[in-house]
């Protein structure tokens, strides 16, 4: 759980902006997102290994460049 307790003479913006990066930090939002469906095992695998083809056509063009 990200806390950040406001500092004296800190203004509401600066704590915010604090909280913002610190929840970027801990990686909360990616973690929201990873439990909001459930994906089955094979489902899983899929996306994985399409991901990881995605990143080698990705890689590949570069170097090609």
């Amino acid at each position: 759980m990200a806390e950040v307790k406001l500092q004296e003479g800190e203004t509401l913006e600066n704590a915010l902006r604090r909280f913002k990066r610190k929840v970027l930090q801990d990686d909360i939002i990616r973690e929201v997102k990873r439990h909001a469906f459930y994906l089955k095992p094979g489902q899983k695998l899929r996306v994985k290994q399409a991901l990881a083809r995605k990143r080698n056509r990705k890689k590949a063009r570069r170097e090609t460049e």
